[in-house]
């Protein structure tokens, strides 16, 4: 069975906070539901719409620049060049936070809600919220 060919975006949805319970909405458009509270919010913006339509990127079989032309994400794509198929996938936000304990910056991916994490240099854990 093959695998499935993805490619992450370059383009990402401004971060927004829920307006119901101010936290951190999942990187999407359109209808989305916070993980907090539940709340569901409609977000729309425009210009990553534009940006995601104009964005271009490498076929993951044959590396032929392509134009995505689609203004959603994750969207199913075609190289015209080699007929690969493959999913063009929503950026996933990485942040950089830092350890309480000893102070080590550790690079994660921004997700809503809070989680524990156990830093890898000195296995401190502690809690982060977005």
């Amino acid at each position: 069975m093959d695998e499935a060919l993805t490619v992450e975006s370059r383009i990402a949805p401004p971060p927004l906070s829920c307006p119901k319970c101010n936290g951190l909405l999942p990187s999407a458009l359109g209808d989305i539901q916070c993980e907090l509270c539940n709340a569901n919010v409609r977000v729309e913006h425009e210009p990553t719409r534009t940006k995601w339509a104009k964005e271009r990127l490498s076929c993951p079989s044959c590396s032929k620049v392509l134009i995505a032309g689609v203004d959603q994400r994750p969207a199913e794509l075609r190289c015209g060049g080699c007929e690969a198929q493959f999913t063009l996938t929503a950026k996933v936000i990485r942040v950089e936070i830092e350890c309480p304990s000893c102070h080590r910056g550790l690079r994660m991916k921004q997700r809503p809600g809070q989680r524990t994490i156990n830093c890898p240099a000195c296995d401190t854990a502690f809690k982060v919220s977005f």
